[in-house]
């Protein structure tokens, strides 16, 4: 069964409604920061720290090759890992890459108290949000297979998903 990649910036849902996806579907549910942290033996924030920005996205890269190699999952990707079109190129074709689009005025609400984002711990963080924000979205909606607002509760976000799938699954060629 493919894989289900969910996308999208950091704080749209992707672990939250990815886990409900999961439990929906009978699937397993693999964060990728998470995956990369188990692998690394040390946590995001550390792996820049230590090796840049650079160093954890070849990690990142490496994670997205195994994983592919995977089936039956629903993978909650980190926020800038489908924005490398080699990234992009390990899942396409094979599984279901889904952005959750969310508008970049909720981001900044859910993420208001983050401190564990390294991309965000800084004085302009509002500033550095929104360029990225700017920057990564079409690359977002360059990869994905599927899109879905993604402001609702992580359920129904799941739901919707599994609508959208469905609604993929069945359209004529």
């Amino acid at each position: 069964m493919n894989n289900i990649v969910l996308c999208g910036f950091m704080g749209c849902g992707k672990t939250t409604v990815g886990r409900n996806l999961a439990r929906k579907t009978g699937r397993k549910f693999v964060d990728m920061d998470a995956y990369i942290e188990h692998e690394a033996g040390m946590c995001v924030s550390e792996i820049f720290e230590e090796y840049g920005e650079s160093g954890f996205r070849d990690r990142e890269h490496e994670a997205c090759l195994a994983l592919a190699e995977m089936s039956n999952l629903v993978i909650a990707s980190g926020g800038g890992a489908l924005t490398f079109e080699q990234n992009v190129a390990a899942f396409r074709g094979k599984d279901n890459i889904v952005l959750l689009d969310v508008p970049l005025r909720d981001i900044k609400l859910r993420l208001k108290n983050d401190t564990k984002r390294p991309l965000l711990q800084r004085p302009d963080r509002d500033r550095a949000m929104e360029e990225l924000y700017n920057r990564r979205l079409p690359l977002y909606r360059a990869a994905a297979d599927i899109t879905v607002r993604g402001e609702s509760s992580p359920l129904k976000t799941a739901y919707a998903v599994i609508d959208a799938l469905e609604k993929k699954k069945n359209k004529p060629v």
